[in-house]
């Protein structure tokens, strides 16, 4: 992996600091262990600087592993589209945010590509025919997923299942079993290539062993005693079970009523 900072700082001259900031940041703390890893060898054991312009071009000829780049958001929009055009298909775009809460847990938000395919959409919205991986969109599910079941501590049968969701995927397209976009003519419809995931998917769901099962891992600050006193409230009958109507009554109380999802056109989205 070969690390740079993304901007166009000869013209906005805003981005400067962009740029000085991660420099300064970079060369206290991390530039001794970049060079001891070898990370530094191909920009002269510096952390380097590109032009956006520069970038993009230094991208379609990169032939040396990875490509670390920090950008601001329009860059990384513009030089991410560029790779996944590389690659035949903007359906591979991923966006992954990562924060961190009080308790130190971290937060991520997993997010499809954006804006890349909208005129697929509005074709889709038509009744037409269309032919795009969705990888990125099941990335981003996966990932939110898996961090969700890393969070829980203790969901092994998630894990397992992302894992071979993604691998299925993954096999298809190897085998030109994916969509046009990746294998010309001859590919799948969108449709087509998420039933071909599902039918190879519930094969190997259905000829699995039996996957440990999910044991909920309760928050630190739950209450069991008040969730007690909120079940003898609800259980109206006292028969030991919540009902339809209890159900209804539970959801009103805690102010989540399920409610009615507005068809809303694209447009107006």
């Amino acid at each position: 992996m070969t690390p740079y900072v993304v901007t166009k700082k000869t013209v906005f001259k805003w981005q400067e600091p962009f740029w000085a900031i991660h420099k300064a940041v970079f060369d206290a703390h991390y530039k001794a262990r970049f060079a001891a890893a070898g990370l530094l060898d191909a920009t002269g054991g510096e952390l380097q600087h590109l032009i956006s312009d520069a970038a993009t071009m230094q991208i379609i000829r990169w032939t040396k592993g990875g490509f670390g780049m920090s950008a601001h958001n329009y860059d990384g929009d513009m030089l991410t589209d560029e790779v996944a055009q590389v690659h035949r298909s903007p359906g591979f775009i991923t966006s992954n945010l990562i924060g961190k809460a009080e308790d130190g847990s971290m937060i991520k938000e997993f997010e499809a590509s954006h804006g890349t395919v909208a005129d697929m959409w509005e074709a889709h919205l038509r009744g037409e025919e269309t032919s795009l991986n969705p990888l990125g969109m099941v990335e981003a599910l996966i990932g939110a997923m898996n961090h969700a079941a890393n969070l829980e501590g203790n969901s092994p049968a998630i894990l397992e299942y992302t894992a071979q969701l993604r691998g299925i995927m993954h096999s298809l397209m190897v085998e030109g079993k994916g969509t046009r976009d990746l294998c010309g003519p001859s590919g799948l419809t969108t449709e087509g290539f998420i039933d071909a995931v599902a039918e190879k998917l519930s094969a190997k769901v259905a000829a699995a062993k039996p996957a440990t099962p999910v044991v909920p891992v309760a928050p630190k600050d739950f209450d069991e005693e008040a969730m007690k006193e909120l079940f003898a409230s609800l259980d109206t009958d006292g028969n030991g079970m919540i009902d339809y109507e209890e159900l209804v009554k539970c959801f009103f109380m805690i102010r989540l009523p399920p409610r009615k999802m507005l068809e809303r056109n694209y447009a107006d989205v």
